[in-house]
């Protein structure tokens, strides 16, 4: 099974695409039209330079509104067609794909669309060439792949064969199991998308909102698998139009469409299991456990004011590391690393960012098998200079060129705390009551938070929310929360698309740092609250408007909501429980703390209470060119 991209899905130029493209290790490419004609090359020098890539030309696309035409109209249908094989056999390709006629003029019948396609069977066959029909979901007479099945089989032609899209067949709401009855030799061609579930026109939906295989709605799998129980092993092609996308850089979009193309086909295999799938194996997704660990670079008083906020929160100094510049603190079962170097990872990291979260590590099930599967898909490793008691800890690079590391329970890397520290002799604080690290919150531009949850849901046994809008006083945020199978690890993607929001300012504040807050679970939240105030912990405030407005919504006892209004704890409740929260006030480059407690089933992250907390942290930041206080 050879793997493929429209070039179309890819941003740039031709010659941008095709780089990017082979970069990341695809087959082949479909070639669009239009790509072809903007370069200046010669059809025999694109196709040479397409294979001078190491890639293939697969499919040429599209031939549009040949079927069902009469007289002058039918006759200049061929002659195009004709012109199209001439200019295929300079590229170096031998498929072309036919769609569905949009021609107002075309009339319809099974029958007369399958004669026209007995018809340039021939033509093509002469050419050397095969033609693979695709209904368009918004095809004038044919929009079904059933429909466009049939007329392959009445054309009854060795050169005339089936192309398959899963937009095309989910967007209409298609059963794909009706794809297991097509005999595999007819199917020519495998397109794959995948969107959001919007109810809009079908043209204007499939145009400016597709996206890669798990990123979005439709169910891509099932349609895959349909076809894999064909027997089907031709090439498996990304067809994707998205507005986002056409402004990303090539290499990204096209890695991104790797590793949704080859986590699909796993997933296939893994569903499918008495289908041969000749893609390379690659282990599971990676179960997910918990936080291991937090890092932080930071160092002078930033470094000290750090110290100061964790105590507050009733976090102790436990643990010096053996050779450098770093300390842990710890509170039930979460462990905060503070880095005070100047060289490696962090010293780096540091200088580019100030304080920043520079490093987080997972509590997996198997930590090299994790990082196997992170590789397959194209992720970046991360590994530097293993010092003088140190333990070398599986890495890759994460979001805003962070790192995340893989700690598991069955190596030696279950050790890692009493190797490569030695217990600090600094007096214990009294505990706040925090027990673990419940979300961890990422920011990005929101051009980039698909392909983030895409990384995380490839890589782990993650599922992926609905995207939710934000309200912040200067706009809009979009964010997306991921979730281990179990529920022990969350992370939330929070999407900025201008610099005037809180997000948005934090991304231009910190040269682009990750994560800009971590929240942490209690399950007594008013204890919490009152331990660690008066340790000197300093809430962010809210105002009287946003207690007299829960007092309204909520049935709050009187006694209670005086409580909360006193500690600056928030609320929000669904039909499935209730979740308080209250958070820290904003520092170095805007990062913040929050405490959480969770109340029955309930699953949110206060989306509610957010322009009012986004309010008031707007509220502190220091004007641009001040120093923190």
């Amino acid at each position: 099974m050879k793997s493929s991209i429209a070039t179309v899905s890819v941003s740039g130029t031709l010659r941008e695409k095709l780089a990017a493209i082979a970069k990341v290790g695809f087959d082949g490419i479909e070639i669009f039209e239009q790509d072809f004609i903007a370069d200046a090359g010669t059809p025999r020098d694109i196709g040479r330079m397409i294979r001078d890539h190491g890639l293939e030309i697969l499919l040429f696309q599209p031939f549009r509104d040949f079927e069902g035409l009469d007289g002058d109209a039918r006759r200049k249908a061929f002659d195009r067609a004709k012109f199209k094989f001439e200019t295929m056999g300079e590229l170096g390709a031998d498929l072309m794909l036919v769609c569905s006629s949009l021609h107002p003029n075309a009339l319809g019948g099974i029958d007369r669309a399958a004669q026209d396609f007995a018809e340039l069977g021939e033509v093509a066959a002469s050419f050397g060439m095969r033609v693979g029909y695709e209904a368009l979901a918004w095809g004038r007479h044919v929009n079904d792949h059933r429909d466009a099945w049939e007329i392959v089989r009445r054309a009854d032609h060795p050169n005339i064969g089936l192309i398959l899209d899963s937009f095309h067949t989910l967007a209409r709401k298609i059963d794909p199991e009706t794809i297991r009855r097509i005999p595999s030799d007819k199917i020519f061609f495998v397109q794959l998308a995948d969107a959001p579930r919007i109810d809009m026109d079908l043209l204007y939906w499939s145009r400016h909102f597709r996206n890669m295989p798990g990123e979005g709605d439709l169910s891509v799998l099932d349609f895959m698998r349909a076809v894999a129980a064909t027997g089907y092993d031709g090439t498996v092609s990304l067809e994707i139009f998205n507005d986002q996308f056409r402004s990303a850089q090539p290499e990204g979009i096209a890695r991104d469409g790797y590793r949704a193309l080859h986590v699909l086909m796993d997933d296939v295999r893994r569903a499918e299991p008495d289908v041969m799938i000749d893609t390379p194996a690659m282990p599971p997704r990676s179960q997910v456990n918990g936080f291991g660990f937090v890092e932080f670079a930071t160092r002078d008083g930033e470094a000290e004011q750090l110290v100061e906020m964790l105590r507050s929160m009733g976090f102790s100094h436990s643990g010096d590391h053996v050779s450098k510049a770093v300390t842990l603190w710890q509170q039930g079962d979460v462990r905060v690393i503070l880095n005070k170097e100047s060289s490696g990872f962090a010293g780096a990291a540091y200088n580019m960012h100030g304080t920043n979260i520079c490093d987080v590590g997972l509590r997996v099930d198997d930590a090299s098998a994790t990082t196997e599967r992170a590789s397959s898909l194209r992720a970046t490793p991360f590994s530097q200079s293993v010092g003088p008691g140190e333990i070398d800890i599986p890495a890759i690079r994460s979001v805003g060129g962070s790192v995340m590391h893989f700690i598991d329970d069955t190596s030696d890397l279950a050790n890692v705390w009493s190797v490569e520290f030695r217990q600090s002799d600094a007096p214990a604080t009294p505990g706040a009551g925090l027990s673990r690290i419940d979300h961890v919150a990422e920011t990005m531009s929101y051009e980039d938070m698909l392909s983030w949850a895409l990384f995380y849901t490839s890589i782990f046994d993650m599922s992926r929310s609905e995207i939710v809008d934000v309200v912040d006083p200067d706009g809009l945020v979009r964010s997306v929360a991921i979730k281990s199978a179990n529920g022990s690890a969350r992370i939330t993607l929070n999407g900025a698309d201008t610099h005037r929001t809180f997000v948005g300012n934090f991304l231009a504040d910190s040269f682009g740092g990750a994560i800009q807050h971590i929240a942490f679970a209690t399950d007594d939240i008013f204890s919490t609250a009152s331990r660690m105030r008066d340790a000197g912990f300093r809430p962010l405030a809210l105002t009287e408007n946003y207690y007299g407005d829960l007092q309204a919504r909520f049935n709050i006892e009187a006694e209670r909501l005086a409580e909360m209004k006193s500690l600056n704890i928030l609320y929000d409740e669904t039909a499935d429980g209730a979740f308080y929260q209250f958070y820290s006030r904003p520092f170095a480059s805007g990062l913040f703390f929050e405490i959480v407690q969770r109340v029955g089933a309930y699953d949110g992250y206060g989306a509610p209470n957010a322009p009012f907390r986004t309010a008031a942290q707007k509220q502190l930041l220091r004007p641009k060119g001040m120093p923190h206080r």
